[in-house]
């Protein structure tokens, strides 16, 4: 059996209402997915997450390696992508198509041995995981803190036990969307905040120190992504647990923001790091350093799925009898692509997801959706 095609798509949707962060605005949503296709006609999906045709112009860089290819060898496969991308991408966009070539691998791969992807990754520790709501995004209104406040509700009406909000605005904006949510929600939801990298030190620490008094689980990507010394100070100093690594890249990346004790919480991007074969060695190596893993997950089902699998298999560290839950972003910010392009649809239960358990990711893609707002060219 050998791999004979490989499609790259970009497919996006303008969004009803545009919504920023800290970093930028977005007026659509848009993913480039992969599908890799047997000889035999059996397929897998994968995305690859970051600008879409920039990714999509990796994947077409890197499938004349992968044809011709056995799908089964799927590590062997991500060996020869990583090396012949090495000399200028140990970490961007081009990481990002192999992480979705390589997701697709798995996906097929498990089709053809007729199992999920937990099992070939090492075992589901669970059947069901835990999840955290993405969204309370900045839009353009009168009453900001009405809109965020409202959606937090709406996150807890629909069986979220925890939730993610982002903030980066200015410290004291910040702590008063923080403490109108915390309000909103009451004490035994679990609340996280996510700067995306919109602070400086001297900020973050002031932040973190305002709202200890909130019972915040982590606080995510504090500073720049590249300034490790700020991370391992901010983490040796802030009363709240230090989230990262959305944007690292590889294993290499990944030992050098653990080696340096930067974060509490690792936060690799399945779909951005190098792909399930990577994110599972960077999980690895997280347990060394008595770090959890938390991935990083913005786009479609595909993404999701995959999330799901890998989270069913980690280890939880420090092992205990009482074992605390492992967890897994969940992107509820407005995406028709995220609703509509992926069946069959996620149900949340008491705050958690059942691990799909058909053979590869468990999840497709609609033809009709995909030909609908697929990119020309």
């Amino acid at each position: 059996m050998m791999i004979e095609r490989i499609e790259a798509y970009v497919v996006e949707q303008e969004l009803d209402t545009p919504f920023y962060f800290s970093q930028f605005e977005f007026r659509s949503r848009q993913i480039c997915l992969v599908k890799v296709v047997a000889e035999d006609g059996s397929y897998g999906w994968g995305e690859g997450y970051g600008p879409a045709t920039v990714v999509k112009a990796g994947v077409e860089f890197l499938s004349p390696l992968v044809l011709g290819e056995d799908p089964l060898q799927v590590e062997a496969i991500w060996q020869k992508m990583h090396l012949r991308a090495l000399d200028y991408a140990r970490r961007g966009v081009l990481v990002a198509a192999i992480s979705a070539i390589d997701i697709a691998l798995w996906d097929l791969r498990g089709k053809l041995l007729g199992q999920p992807v937990s099992v070939l990754l090492g075992g589901r520790r669970r059947e069901r995981v835990k999840v955290y709501a993405t969204g309370m995004y900045f839009v353009h209104t009168d009453d900001l803190i009405g809109k965020l406040v409202d959606e937090a509700r709406h996150y807890a009406s629909q069986g979220f036990r925890a939730l993610k909000m982002k903030v980066g605005l200015g410290v004291a904006t910040d702590v008063k969307h923080a403490r109108a949510v915390r309000a909103a929600i009451g004490a035994d939801m679990q609340l996280m905040v996510d700067a995306n990298h919109a602070y400086s030190l001297s900020e973050a620490l002031s932040f973190a120190r305002q709202i200890e008094e909130l019972d915040i689980s982590f606080f995510e990507e504090p500073v720049s992504p590249e300034d490790y010394e700020g991370y391992r100070e901010l983490r040796q100093r802030s009363p709240i647990p230090i989230a990262g690594g959305e944007c690292e890249y590889l294993l290499a990346g990944f030992r050098h923001l653990l080696s340096n004790r930067c974060v509490d919480i690792a936060q690799p991007d399945i779909c951005g790091a190098g792909g399930l074969t990577e994110t599972k060695r960077i999980a690895a190596l997280a347990t060394a350093f008595q770090t959890n893993v938390l991935p990083h997950s913005w786009g479609t089902g595909i993404a999701f799925a995959a999330g799901l699998h890998l989270v069913s298999t980690l280890d939880v560290v420090p092992g205990r009898l009482r074992m605390p839950e492992a967890m897994l972003e969940m992107d509820r910010s407005e995406s028709a692509l995220r609703e509509n392009l992926t069946h069959p649809k996620f149900a949340i239960e008491d705050g958690r997801v059942a691990v799909p358990t058909a053979p590869g990711l468990g999840v497709d893609v609609d033809p009709e959706y995909l030909e609908r707002y697929a990119r020309a060219g």
